[in-house]
């Protein structure tokens, strides 16, 4: 969460860079910078929260695994993890069975973490990619509800063919979501990500829900953090 909370402030100043017509106008460096005072206020609120985190594996639609944990920033500002509850392992088989279901989840655990590892290298941006990607040409924006939410898509960011976007409600200047596309590889194992925001009672938003989908594995990989209490 807190490293998608920092995608907004390391954001800010590339998009100010952004051509007036692409930004739709005058007053869009104002709100970008109001979008910046507000993640940052935001990043300072969470870390007086406790959550709970909830992760879902699913393999084929098939929910393979899940755990919850309490999660809260310490004292040296490090997101910390206390488990609660979690499924227990599946039950090991013996011989030639045995053997290839090990196999099989050592591939798919070693490709969840390369996919994890990939997804979580996109955030926050590199401002240099992001400079590139408006240099080049390779942003676009997406008018999905006039005058209030638009979509930044900033295409070849880190790999040829991915896209780094980013969701802003322009009258709050608030995130609402990010989502990332990319690859492992090549394209022909393409990894996404899709993060939505949401915004708790002081104002202060945050990361509500994260899906991670490998495509050629069949694997989604579901986060949801709920019940946000002030930490005593």
């Amino acid at each position: 969460m807190k490293k998608i909370l920092v995608v907004a402030a390391v954001l800010a100043g590339s998009l100010m860079a952004l051509p007036c017509q692409a930004q739709g106008g005058g007053g869009v460096q104002e709100r970008v910078a109001a979008l910046k005072n507000s993640m940052i206020a935001s990043q300072q609120d969470l870390r007086t929260y406790q959550w709970v985190e909830t992760t879902t594996v699913l393999l084929k639609g098939e929910q393979k695994s899940y755990k919850e944990e309490s999660c809260y920033y310490g004292a040296d500002g490090s997101l910390q993890k206390i488990p609660i509850a979690s499924s227990p392992p599946p039950k090991k088989k013996f011989g030639l069975r045995g053997a290839i279901q090990e196999s099989k989840m050592e591939e798919m655990t070693d490709t969840m973490k390369q996919a994890t590892a990939l997804v979580k290298s996109y955030l926050p941006p590199n401002p240099a990619l992001l400079d590139q990607a408006v240099k080049t040409g390779n942003v676009t924006l997406d008018m999905l509800q006039p005058g209030q939410v638009v979509r930044l898509n900033f295409k070849n960011y880190k790999l040829p063919g991915d896209v780094l976007s980013i969701t802003v409600n322009i009258q709050t200047n608030r995130l609402l979501a990010v989502g990332v596309t990319t690859y492992l590889g090549d394209p022909s194992k393409p990894v996404s990500m899709a993060s939505q925001m949401g915004t708790l009672m002081d104002g202060a938003t945050y990361t509500a829900r994260t899906e991670l989908d490998v495509p050629s594995l069949q694997i989604e990989v579901d986060v949801v953090n709920t019940g946000y209490r002030k930490m005593m």
